[in-house]
């Protein structure tokens, strides 16, 4: 099932739905009368029951009927718009963390990647302030001249979840969609430079996630999505969801020693193919158009303007 969080464009109304084979949106809210949250975070602090009713409904809805709105009709915003918090995990596919030994930047050397550990995930937190949705315009920050793109896979949490294990670490998640980490890269080296990271990765627009969340039983094998990010039509990352040191079940087990909530976002960090990493770099810049695409979550769009 693929759930979105949208806003119905001839009312401004926001609420949520299910995506329907078509493209058009049921409209859960609406269609239960209220009885069902108009927002994603309370509709997955429901729990199951929640889930099920959606179900129920989207298997008898049909173009046309009450509620059934027209992928034309509804603007779609990020499926958890405001995450309580979005843990970002950091050099999961090896051959990222590879060519970030290449990057000549004295502030970049100065955290000696060579020293990058796996003894657990390690990573840090993104502020839910800068979450768009799919189709966004995202403005150059000023204090930047390098930014950059990252696709990565967000595993959205569907209920509390504290010091679970690998094997059952799946059973708390209530999806995944599709995150690009948008990176002002001359801000992040030298705050790695410091032992730290903040504005490199939180500015407003950095943290475009969607377009839907679509739950594991829809997604199969978690462990075996192919990865593309196209900038302006050409192909710079392509990768698979198993290309990764900590597979999700792993990274949702070590988070967890911290309380996960319902709309938690966890990230599975970027293959190789950045900006940053090229020969000659040169950054993203007023007119970009950035799309990526995961098998089975669809396709998620950010404009670059000045």
């Amino acid at each position: 099932m693929k759930l979105a969080s949208f806003k119905i464009r001839s009312s401004g109304k926001a609420t949520i739905g299910v995506v329907l084979a078509d493209g058009s949106c049921l409209d859960l809210h609406g269609a239960t009368d209220g009885a069902l949250p108009n927002a994603m975070i309370p509709f997955l602090e429901a729990g199951e029951g929640a889930l099920a009713q959606a179900r129920a409904l989207a298997a008898k809805a049909a173009a046309g009927q009450p509620h059934v709105l027209a992928a034309a009709d509804v603007e779609l915003q990020a499926p958890v718009p405001r995450p309580g918090k979005i843990m970002h995990t950091s050099c999961n596919f090896p051959g990222h963390l590879s060519e970030l030994t290449t990057w000549k930047a004295p502030e970049w050397q100065a955290h000696n990647w060579g020293d990058f550990h796996f003894e657990h995930p390690t990573g840090f937190l993104e502020a839910p302030s800068s979450v768009v949705p799919t189709n966004a315009s995202v403005a150059i920050p000023h204090f930047t001249k390098q930014l950059d793109y990252e696709i990565e896979i967000g595993i959205i949490i569907g209920k509390k979840a504290f010091r679970v294990s690998p094997d059952e670490a799946l059973d708390y998640v209530a999806g995944l969609t599709i995150f690009n980490d948008l990176s002002a890269r001359d801000i992040q080296a030298r705050e790695h430079a410091n032992k730290v990271i903040l504005l490199g990765k939180s500015f407003d627009g950095s943290c475009p996630l969607g377009p839907y969340l679509v739950t594991l039983d829809e997604v199969g094998d978690v462990n075996n999505l192919s990865m593309q990010l196209t900038l302006n039509g050409e192909a710079r990352q392509t990768s698979n969801s198993g290309h990764v040191h900590y597979k999700i079940a792993d990274m949702v087990s070590w988070w967890s020693n911290t309380t996960l909530e319902p709309g938690d976002v966890i990230t599975s960090g970027s293959p190789p193919g950045v900006i940053a990493g090229s020969k000659n770099p040169v950054y993203l810049k007023n007119g970009d158009r950035i799309d990526c695409n995961v098998e089975k979550l669809g396709t998620l769009t950010t404009f670059i303007v000045d």
